[in-house]
């Protein structure tokens, strides 16, 4: 869900034309507060990171459906007790319902590929294979979209395709489905990501986000029927716990967006890794391996070179001074 934030191609946060919501004009307000951006972002981070700690946990109990399910509807519940005080029933106004079941659909697939990957992988190596979505973003940019890419990004894409193997080390019995599975879910969320920049010209990003979560929610309850076990209290709060903070870290990562560049606030998303890897230490007592560590710097080098030259490709040319 990190990804699915609506940016026009200015970089900003997109608005819908002749319009501004009121979260809109606070964003336009307060578009130069970069520190208290990055905090927004790094509290995301550790939000994220707690609530997949959580999830992990819970499918060695419980029915993945029901997990699913049980996050799903409580991040529901929490992004609309965020968003319809402040933006009003008008948000879910919309031409575009295919396109919203479309994209709907593309993430509930890739929440389902997420969560199987991380039932038999170590957190941090879940998260590691899904910061690969960049990558999978410019390459699908370059084929559904037409981009031209220069030699630098491609030269990024082949690096970052080199940290994915080392992490994997694909070879006789060692890519793993999970490893599959991560690899699905950073592909999914890169067609999400493209289809927001389709739709970012009419749909503001509480629209895109509650239809997102409605779809979603609809998507888990129907797998609920292929199994249920009555939780415990304390693990029903676990998930409900869950939810909420998924919501709250999605609007968290929204408002960031919001009060600074993506620029200035995209590279501290990356700490959702570090948080991922002493998680999965701490609980589970996986340490990392060297492939597992190399091969997540390299895939964070890239993405962030990718993310540099995309800044690079926007920004404004200077028209040369002419002379006396």
């Amino acid at each position: 869900m990190r990804l699915l934030i609506n940016r026009g191609s200015d970089g900003h946060l997109a608005k819908r034309p002749g319009g501004m919501t009121v979260a809109d004009a606070a964003a336009a307000a307060g578009r130069n507060q970069i520190p208290l951006g990055i905090a927004y972002t790094v509290g995301s981070t550790v939000t994220f990171a707690g609530g997949n700690a959580v999830v992990k946990w819970q499918l060695a109990t419980y029915p993945l459906g029901e997990v699913a399910f049980g996050r799903t509807l409580f991040a529901f519940l929490t992004v609309t007790a965020i968003v319809l005080p402040r933006a009003g029933w008008g948000v879910l106004r919309t031409r575009r319902y295919r396109e919203h079941l479309q994209r709907g659909l593309s993430q509930f697939g890739s929440m389902l590929c997420w969560l199987l990957a991380v039932s038999v992988l170590s957190l941090g190596s879940a998260t590691a294979l899904g910061f690969a979505a960049p990558l999978f973003t410019t390459l699908l940019s370059i084929v559904i979209l037409k981009e031209n890419v220069g030699v630098h990004r491609w030269s990024a894409l082949i690096v970052g395709f080199v940290g994915v193997l080392i992490i994997t080390h694909p070879g006789a019995g060692t890519l793993t489905y999970g490893a599959l599975f991560a690899l699905a879910n950073a592909v999914l969320i890169s067609t999400v990501a493209i289809a927001i920049r389709r739709m970012s010209m009419t749909e503001s990003t509480e629209t895109l986000t509650l239809y997102q979560m409605s779809i979603m929610t609809l998507c888990t309850a129907g797998l609920l029927t292929f199994g249920f076990r009555a939780p415990h209290l304390r693990d029903a709060l676990m998930v409900a716990l869950a939810g909420v903070g998924n919501g709250i870290a999605q609007f968290w990562w929204t408002r960031s967006l919001s009060l600074a560049p993506p620029s200035a606030v995209v590279p501290f998303n990356y700490l959702s890794l570090v948080w991922a890897m002493i998680l999965s230490f701490a609980v589970w007592r996986d340490v990392p391996t060297p492939g597992l560590l190399v091969g997540s710097a390299i895939v964070v080098a890239s993405g962030l070179y990718i993310l540099w030259r995309e800044r690079v490709r926007r920004r404004p040319a200077v028209p040369a001074q002419r002379r006396p």
